[in-house]
């Protein structure tokens, strides 16, 4: 009896542990990064996240209705302080993870420009669309913008947007050749072959660009969710992320 309770518990400890999966929700601009950082986590734990890849406000408008997300990462402080305000979200757990910069890009080759009040936004697009997220709720659309606002060049291009649900829907429609130009985050500009950046529009023209993250409040593997939260920050992951043009915390 002893020696087939050895036997037993012998076996037991042999059996590698079992891998915990998360879920995370993340602001579409995030892609290319992170799903490199998710791969080399799991490489590094055995680990799996599962990523969801959309409008930061859609997002949050999911785990408001009851998605089962564990991390939410976020391209917009506003869309972390909806969720956290409705005690969706381990407030002790969040933390600001990356920074970005907003960028004019052109569909193909194009001259570079200077974005300032003098830029003649209107003359550039001869007729064509602006793509832009939406103005109204994606991050990229709303610091977008705002830019155009603080510059004086809002008024002349707002019948021009056309609007995409995120980012990287407002970056393929440029690639793609279906706007001339658009704005988009400098991360996005970097994952599109199809486009050249052709401007930076100045830090004062618009908020700061802040990428919150958090554990949400129903995580169903929270310490594999603060695992990962903290892999985010690694120096490994910090590589990711400055390459594809984030700025790291």
């Amino acid at each position: 009896m002893r020696f087939a309770a050895i036997v037993l518990l012998a076996a037991t400890l042999a059996l590698p542990a079992k891998a915990d999966e998360i879920t995370v929700f993340a602001a579409s601009s995030l892609k290319t990064a992170l799903d490199q950082v998710a791969a080399d986590w799991q490489g590094e734990t055995g680990n799996v996240a599962k990523v969801s890849y959309d409008g930061s406000a859609k997002l949050a408008r999911q785990i408001e209705e009851g998605a089962p997300a564990d991390l939410f990462i976020s391209a917009a402080v506003d869309w972390m302080d909806a969720v956290q305000d409705k005690g969706l979200i381990d407030p002790a757990s969040r933390r600001d993870i990356l920074g970005n910069r907003l960028v004019l890009v052109a569909h193909g080759a194009a001259a570079p420009v200077e974005i300032s009040p003098a830029l003649d936004l209107k003359g550039m697009l001869s007729g064509g669309k602006l793509a832009m997220g939406m103005v109204a709720s994606v991050p990229a659309g709303q610091y977008g913008k705002e830019a155009l606002e603080s510059l004086g060049l809002w008024a002349g291009v707002a019948g021009d947007v056309a609007e995409a649900e995120n980012v990287r829907a407002a970056l393929k429609m440029v690639a793609l050749g279906e706007a001339p130009f658009g704005i988009v985050f400098a991360s996005d500009a970097v994952a599109e072959a199809g486009v050249t950046v052709v401007g930076t529009f100045p830090d004062d023209s618009h908020r700061p660009i802040v990428y919150p993250a958090a554990v949400t409040a129903g995580a169903g593997a929270g310490a594999a969710a603060r695992g990962f939260l903290d892999y985010l920050s690694s120096d490994a992951a910090k590589v990711r992320f400055a390459a594809q043009g984030f700025i790291v915390k």
